[in-house]
């Protein structure tokens, strides 16, 4: 056990160099872990975690179903890439993105301009699984919402394929999916020739 901390210590401070001062961004769909990965990863490397739900919310002070319902999915996307192009500009930190974030093509041009961008890629059952735990999810909001998760799917899988970088997520210990994320941002490294 000591070992595996010892081991992941070094990939994190390799993961913080590969960094620079550029953020590690987290897409996916809800339920694949993107907030809680992300606190663990950027603990783990030292450097801050910002969720950016939570920040549209603290900017807006409505909540996230709020916005939708009052103002609906495009005003809401509007806002959401002015929030993330504005994080984007201080780092490194941990951001991890709603499911539709990288989906708006200015929000992901502002990604990969300036971040690393990594997708935690999960099967469908693992989100079920997840989503179905919290009721605030007002994409699923429909009459057969594990269908819609799956349309879902379907729809922005290919888009996520873009990121830098991908990680399985799956019904695996939290601590696990993010040695993995640590493990390949540091893999970048003798890419760059930068270990």
């Amino acid at each position: 056990m000591e070992g595996t901390t010892i081991g992941t210590s070094a990939a994190a401070d390799l993961a913080r160099r590969v960094l620079g001062k550029r953020n590690l961004v987290l897409v996916g769909l809800m339920g694949a872990g993107k907030s809680a990965i992300g606190k663990l990863v950027a603990s783990e490397m030292g450097i801050p975690f910002i969720d950016s739900d939570h920040e549209i919310e603290r900017v807006s002070r409505m909540t996230i179903p709020e916005l939708f319902e009052k103002y609906g999915e495009p005003e809401f996307r509007k806002l959401e890439n002015r929030v993330i192009t504005r994080l984007l500009r201080t780092g490194p930190r941990v951001l991890s993105t709603g499911g539709g974030a990288f989906m708006n093509g200015d929000t992901r041009a502002s990604i990969q301009a300036s971040g690393l961008s990594l997708w935690l890629d999960a099967d469908l059952e693992t989100l079920w699984e997840r989503v179905i735990k919290r009721d605030n999810r007002p994409l699923l909001k429909t009459e057969n919402p594990k269908q819609t998760l799956e349309n879902l799917m379907i729809a922005r899988y290919p888009t996520y394929a873009l990121a830098d970088l991908t990680v399985k997520s799956r019904d695996e210990k939290k601590d696990v999916i993010a040695s993995e994320v640590i493990s390949a941002v540091a893999a970048l490294a003798s890419e760059s020739g930068n270990e």
